[in-house]
């Protein structure tokens, strides 16, 4: 049995989940509400604030889809109630980062600025501080897709290995080579 799939998940305090029709999920808590679609295979029951996930048969499929929905909606119920959040670095001198609402613009050492629309379920803020990287701030209910956001940012100029400049996570560490060594 999966190790992952068979521990349960426990709703804290204020949250509520409920199976709809197509064996939707819906976690609701304080900070939003979040829909999942489970596998038809997997059975879902819900009982004394308890979530539990069962499997039919020990296929690879099976076991599989087990691991995974247990935790995305683990991941659901941490979101509902504290929230995610990724703290992204810009290093380099000139790249600025600044925000109108959801509109994010990057001056990143192109030719031109770059534009870009966060989904309106993240907040996004930036700051600059003298002395400091300018910082890229994403929060949100939805962990897979503030990572995918924060993924996507930081593929519009991802850290070089000779001076680390790019965009990277707070505490991401890149690994560093020797640039050219002295002639004779």
């Amino acid at each position: 049995m999966s190790r992952i799939g068979k521990a349960p998940i426990s709703l804290p305090a204020g949250v509520s989940a409920s199976v709809g029709s197509g064996n939707t999920l819906t976690v609701k808590g304080p900070k939003g509400e979040l829909q999942e679609i489970i596998d038809r295979d997997i059975t879902v029951s819900i009982e004394n604030g308890v979530i539990t996930f069962t499997r039919p048969t020990d296929q690879i499929r099976h076991r599989a889809m087990h691991g995974l929905y247990r935790a995305l909606v683990a991941n659901m119920v941490k979101g509902v109630t504290e929230g995610f959040r990724k703290d992204l670095e810009l290093v380099g001198v000139g790249y600025k980062a600044s925000n109108q609402g959801n509109i994010l613009d990057l001056s990143l050492g192109y030719s031109h600025n770059i534009i870009f629309e966060i989904p309106g379920e993240l907040k996004l803020t930036t700051s600059q501080e003298k002395g400091d990287n300018p910082r890229i701030v994403l929060e949100g209910i939805d962990k897979q897709l503030l990572g995918q956001v924060a993924a996507k940012i930081r593929s519009l100029r991802k850290p070089e290995p000779y001076k680390g400049k790019g965009v990277k996570y707070k505490g991401e560490f890149i690994r560093r080579k020797a640039g050219k060594s002295a002639g004779k």
